[in-house]
């Protein structure tokens, strides 16, 4: 089952829960102050994880990312 990541638009509060599909949509259809928070998945690379950091061009369009949504988790080197 996926992981889920909601936010309480009453209270502020975040947080994850593991849950199928359709359990996930009863949850946001019955409750309106529940949002879903979409965020970008973790990857891990394998064999140069952390050795190696993307070159300045990729780094600027990160930090375009970063600058355009701040609530992310996007990593700018």
């Amino acid at each position: 089952m996926p992981k889920y990541t909601f936010e309480n638009t009453e209270t502020g509060e975040t947080y994850e829960e593991f849950m199928s599909i359709s359990a996930m949509e009863t949850l946001l259809a019955e409750s309106p102050h529940i949002k879903q928070v979409i965020g970008a998945p973790l990857i891990v690379s394998g064999v140069s994880l952390g050795k190696n950091k993307p070159d300045s061009g990729f780094r600027d369009i990160l930090k375009t990312i970063k600058k355009r949504h701040p609530r992310s988790t996007v990593n700018t080197f």
